[in-house]
């Protein structure tokens, strides 16, 4: 008995390293695209007024420090996630907070649309994006970066809210600058994409969690293509270029949507653990808003 539980032990230990590494290569992949998105608003003919704030910063939310391979012996994780009253739970927790988040986010663009007075105080006012701003990096850097906080109950919740309210005065701020029937159709066809995307992914036999090293490079890619778009769009506005810029984010904030739905779902290559319910909210909340800003670009230069 004594030899087999040191057998254990030290394959417990083993397998513990390499997921550590992978999760820091992943989160290190993710971190480089945060930077994109800041130069993902330009001015010009086509574009949304001048002086308008950029759009919130990209992020790879595939970079999850918590996956963890599905295997009994390191974490007995495959073992939790065969009781399938556990599994649906934390999966019902994450898209309850998922939908709070939205809700809040929602009624905040809704009044800086819809309400002259807030939408013309916001444009006047940019310091408060940029506060804003600052808040929503420092409050995800804590939640990635930070397991222990991340899942400290309730600050965990209360540093989520705060990260919902920065996200959303940002999204807000930057709907205003649009026109309403432009932001109402990005909004519809955000719904009708992260609808589609989460049934395939609950029905699909495709394993997204499988392909990190793909979604890695879709995350450079989109970091270079908006260093590009950045340098070009600041000597003359390019509207295709733009207008592609966009489309690619649109297409791999998407996919990001589907890798991280099928982490919450287990019997996969990687998957959450229970206890990280706040960072399957926070990715999933992130990957939604991330789409809907850049639908947003292309449905406001198509209204023009």
């Amino acid at each position: 008995m004594r030899m087999r539980r040191a057998v254990c032990e030290s394959a417990r230990d083993g397998c513990a390293s390499p997921g550590v590494k992978r999760a820091v290569r992943t989160q290190s992949a993710s971190s480089s695209s945060s930077s994109s998105s800041s130069c993902s608003m330009w001015h010009g003919a086509g574009g949304p007024a001048s002086g308008i704030p950029p759009v919130i910063p990209t992020y790879m939310s595939s970079g999850a420090p918590p996956t963890n391979p599905d295997n009994p012996e390191p974490y007995d994780l495959g073992a939790l996630w065969e009781n399938k009253s556990v599994r649906h739970a934390f999966i019902r927790k994450v898209y309850l907070i998922l939908a709070s988040q939205l809700l809040v986010t929602a009624s905040i663009v809704a009044v800086f649309t819809f309400v002259d007075p807030v939408r013309l105080f916001v444009i006047q006012y940019p310091v408060i994006y940029w506060v804003s701003l600052g808040v929503f990096f420092a409050v995800y850097l804590v939640l990635v970066c930070c397991e222990k906080v991340r899942r400290r109950f309730p600050l965990n919740l209360v540093l989520l809210f705060v990260f919902t309210l920065a996200m959303s005065y940002m999204a807000g701020t930057i709907s205003s600058y649009y026109e309403t029937k432009a932001v109402f159709l990005a909004v519809g066809i955000t719904a009708l994409v992260c609808i589609v995307v989460t049934v395939f992914s609950f029905q699909t036999k495709v394993d997204f969690t499988s392909c990190t090293g793909l979604f890695c490079v879709l995350g450079i890619v989109v970091l270079i293509t908006g260093i590009i778009t950045a340098i070009v769009l600041s000597f003359q506005y390019i509207q295709w270029l733009h207008m592609l810029y966009a489309a690619l984010g649109a297409i791999v904030y998407t996919l990001f949507l589907a890798y991280d739905t099928q982490l919450l779902l287990g019997n996969r290559a990687h998957s959450l653990s229970p206890e990280e319910y706040v960072y399957g909210a926070l990715s999933l909340y992130t990957d939604i808003i991330q789409i809907f800003l850049f639908l947003l670009q292309i449905t406001g230069s198509s209204s023009d």
